[in-house]
């Protein structure tokens, strides 16, 4: 049946779809068990009679119609003309380029684009990252901890500065007879956390929890997907935050009660799952008391770790103290946010466009305002033939972008930053694999024709769609997961090695494990979570020059200034891998470079690292002995689904 709303549906054409099913994809060594662990949803959950689980082709479908309907809605409802064979054609080129991974969609995309969930509830599960202020927190209390723990549950890394120390005194909550019963829902669980701070906050008044009606550990989350966890982190987070602040009544809150309650808000939400960091904790440069709180090692290990912990640097500043504690553990991070307020891309001199910035996200790539969002879109120069090929693919990059910027979330004061802002972010991957296989001049050269081609699309696609230019569209994300797809090294990340070791992760439970173990790759027990299997893979680097023991510091931080000042008008986000005859040089680097980054930071470099560690070098031989074990796989036929990327996720931010 024909209905307006089917009408107006964007659909690519099956006749041009079918022929991709029987397609060869360029994966990396890791690409296909990474999309089916990650990615690959329940074919359930668009056909009721259907079985198994998404394979590629399928998946770029659903992106590039979900892209494409959206814009189209758009278009509609604000009564513009569409070109329904313009469309047609761009979003050809949009499957082909997608599918052959000459650009990706963040994960969030991957997992969420064209779902119901997106359409019917709310487009944040569409986003990677946000910020959110605790300037406000005398006014607006526990409300800015929820909002926070609202967007980490829909997937959102945040991050957050502590703003609001100082602020405000803690109370006795008024506790009372009444009972609540928590609802089996994401703003059930949001609803109690906020209850129970503002008793704290403002000595509102605190009911007694029932967590009855929430759902039994494993089972599914329709709509979002993955797996419940059952009731128990929430009990545990109200305990957690009751014992955190019963024991402060009449003190002031402070700058690490702040950073303790985001992290063990954390923790709640991440619980059961591989742990990865999920947030940035924005501090000042002369707060001891928040500088030094991961020293505290029974905390780190129960919560501390739940945030990258960074402060604002000034420009001209002593930093004998902080490059000291860098040697260290690799914290604090470095964020310069004066230089975000006033600059864009370095080349283009000062710009004051932007400058209601209070922070970052929680991979330092992209900057925001309170309660603002960001979309990363990825690029692999490196799977290019040329500059033209490229520009055709950072097209269809931009085009994404933007259109996420055309959606709403359930929060108005996010809605109108992103009304306002249209903030994207537009990454390259593979970066020194482009560096081996263009030049670094030509690379550099690509960025800034790229970049002004960037400038005349958002010129030419907001006059169509009668929306604001964006105010900023450039950044270097440092990837993750997504890049694994097509073998690409993270953002301008160098690879381990020429030849190294990739373990992923998976849960006991994983009906991927078994194809696995057929194919040959070597898996074993996780010695750091019990409900976790560490697969080994085996990898060739192409386009291997250096490795992380092989490249200078200086080099590092010289390739993130020359992409700071040609190509990020947003940020680059970088960790510096140092060695330890260089480790005394990190104060020198920050002086020399304070003017030419907007954040950074450091890492030693260990030649042996920690048992399963993420990256573990081997030779040439290792390497073939390990490949000559493994049989290919073609095809899996799951019925599990992918688990959806959670936050902004990537190696430097792994714990």
């Amino acid at each position: 049946m024909r209905t307006i709303d089917n009408i107006r549906r964007f659909r690519l054409s099956d006749t041009f779809v079918d022929p991709y099913r029987e397609a060869e994809v360029p994966w990396g060594p890791l690409g296909y068990i990474t999309f089916k662990r990650t990615y690959a949803r329940r074919l359930s959950e668009f056909d009721p009679e259907a079985t198994g689980t998404e394979e590629w082709w399928q998946t770029c479908r659903r992106v590039v119609e979900g892209m494409f309907n959206m814009q189209k809605q758009h278009v509609f409802h604000l009564g513009l003309e569409w070109n329904d064979n313009k469309a047609q054609k761009t979003a050809k080129d949009a499957y082909d380029r997608l599918f052959n991974l000459k650009w990706t969609p963040p994960g969030r995309g991957l997992w969420m684009m064209g779902t119901k969930f997106i359409e019917e509830r709310t487009a944040a599960g569409l986003f990677n990252c946000a910020f959110r202020s605790t300037r406000d927190l005398s006014t607006k209390g526990g409300y800015l901890f929820a909002w926070m723990m609202d967007a980490l549950m829909v997937g959102i890394g945040v991050g957050f500065d502590t703003e609001g120390a100082g602020t405000l005194a803690i109370q006795e909550p008024q506790y009372t007879n009444d009972t609540l019963v928590i609802d089996d829902s994401r703003e059930g669980w949001v609803d109690s956390v906020h209850m129970l701070l503002d008793g704290f906050f403002f000595g509102a008044k605190v009911p007694k929890f029932d967590y009855s009606a929430i759902r039994l550990e494993g089972a599914l989350i329709h709509g979002f997907g993955g797996t419940s966890s059952g009731p128990g982190p929430l009990v545990e987070l109200h305990k957690n935050l009751t014992e955190l602040y019963s024991d402060k009544i009449g003190e002031s809150i402070s700058s690490v009660d702040i950073v303790d309650t985001e992290n063990l808000i954390g923790r709640c939400v991440v619980a059961g799952n591989v742990r990865r960091s999920a947030a940035l904790a924005m501090g000042k440069h002369n707060d001891m008391m928040y500088l030094e709180m991961k020293n505290d090692q029974e905390k780190l290990y129960h919560h501390r770790w739940g945030s990258n912990n960074s402060f604002n640097a000034e420009v001209g500043m002593d930093y004998t103290w902080h490059a000291e504690q860098s040697q260290k553990n690799g914290e604090p991070g470095y964020i310069w946010l004066n230089n975000a307020r006033t600059r864009g891309r370095f080349k283009d001199g000062e710009r004051f466009d932007d400058i209601n910035v209070a922070g970052f996200n929680p991979c330092v790539e992209q900057q925001l305002e309170d309660a603002e969002l960001c979309c990363l879109v990825e690029t692999y120069p490196a799977k290019h033939e040329d500059l033209e090929d490229y520009l055709r693919t950072l097209k269809i990059a931009y085009l994404y972008g933007k259109t996420i910027t055309l959606s709403n979330t359930h929060w108005p004061e996010t809605n109108a930053k992103m009304l306002k802002n249209r903030r994207i972010g537009l990454s390259q991957s593979g970066v020194v694999q482009s560096f081996s296989k263009f030049g670094k001049r030509e690379l550099y050269d690509w960025c800034d024709k790229a970049y002004a081609h960037v400038q005349q699309l958002d010129e030419e696609y907001s006059n169509w769609l009668c929306i604001p230019k964006s105010v900023r569209m450039t950044s270097i994300k440092p990837s993750g997961t997504v890049s694994l797809l097509n073998g690409s090294t993270p953002g301008i990340h160098f690879p381990e090695d020429e030849y190294y070791i990739r373990r992923i992760r998976f849960a006991k439970s994983s009906d991927l494990l078994e194809s696995l173990e057929k194919a040959g790759y070597n898996m074993e027990d996780d010695k750091y979570s019990p409900n976790t299997v560490c697969v080994e893979f085996p990898v060739h680097e192409p386009y291997f020059t250096k490795g992380k023991r092989d490249v200078s510091m200086w080099e590092q931080l010289e390739i993130a200034a020359q992409y700071q000042y040609y190509w990020a008008d947003n940020s680059v986000s970088i960790t510096v891998t140092f060695k330890p005859d260089e480790a005394d040089q990190l104060k020198s680097a920050l002086e020399l470079y304070e003017t030419r980054l907007k954040a950074v930071s450091f890492l030693r470099y260990e030649e042996t690292g920690y048992e399963q560690a993420p990256y573990e070098p081997i030779t040439k031989k290792q390497y073939e002995k390990m490949s000559s074990k493994i049989i290919p796989i073609i095809k899996i036929e799951n019925d599990q689904g992918g688990s959806g990327t959670k936050f902004c996720t990537n190696d430097s931010c792994e714990i």
